[in-house]
C-alpha cells in the first residue's frame, strides 16, 4: 500500500511544524532561564553565517514553503504573512496559522495534484515539476533544510535540543533509557 500525496505532504508538514513548535518552546525556556547568556531577541536574530538567514527567517520560510505547496496542490491562494515576527510567541502564532491552513485543505484535491504540472518561481529561475516531483524534490528538502538550520542555530547557542526533539519521536518512546 502506498501513501497518498496528502499523507506524504500535508501530514508530514504538520508533523514537522509540530516538531518546530516544540523546538521553539525549548528555545524560549532556555532564553528565559536567568542563568543563560542568550536572550530571546538575540536567538531570534542569530545567523550561523553572515550570508544565511537568521533564526526567525528560517521559521518563516519553512512555514511559507509548506503553505504555498498546500495551496498549490489544493488550487487555493493562502494568506500572505508580513515576516515581522520578532518573538517566539509570534513565530508560534505563524506556525499555528500555517497548520490551520493546511488542515483546512481537502484531501481529495491534494491527492489529485500528483501528476499536475507546477511552474515554480525560484529567484531568476522557473522550475517545472509534477506534483510528486514538486513535493519530493523541492518542498520537502527545503522544509527540512530550514527546520534543520533553525535547530542548528539553537544548538550553536547552547539550547538543549537533540535529535529526538528534531524528529519529534518522544510520543513513540515506550521505555526510557537506563
Amino acid at each position: 500500500m502506498s501513501n497518498s500525496l496528502y499523507q506524504s505532504s500535508i501530514s508530514v508538514f504538520i508533523r514537522y511544524l509540530d516538531n518546530l513548535s516544540a523546538l521553539l518552546n525549548i528555545g524560549l525556556s532556555h532564553a528565559n532561564d536567568q542563568n543563560q547568556e542568550i536572550d530571546e531577541a538575540t536567538l531570534i536574530s542569530f545567523q550561523l553565517f553572515p550570508d544565511m538567514h537568521p533564526f526567525a527567517k528560517q521559521v518563516q520560510v519553512a512555514c511559507d514553503m509548506v503553505k504555498l505547496c498546500g495551496g498549490r496542490f489544493a488550487q487555493v491562494t493562502p494568506a500572505t504573512d508580513e515576516d515581522t515576527e520578532a518573538t517566539f510567541a509570534e513565530l508560534q502564532s505563524r506556525i499555528e496559522r500555517t497548520k490551520a491552513f493546511l488542515q483546512s485543505l481537502p484531501e481529495d484535491t491534494i491527492n489529485s495534484a500528483e501528476n499536475r504540472h507546477f511552474v515554480i518561481p525560484a529567484g531568476p529561475y522557473e522550475l517545472t515539476f509534477t506534483g510528486t516531483e514538486y513535493l519530493n524534490l523541492w518542498v520537502l528538502p527545503n522544509m527540512f533544510f530550514h527546520i534543520t538550520t533553525a535547530y542548528n542555530i539553537m544548538r550553536h547557542n547552547a539550547v538543549p535540543v537533540g535529535k529526538i526533539d528534531y524528529l519529534g519521536v518522544n510520543a513513540f518512546v515506550t521505555k526510557a533509557p537506563e
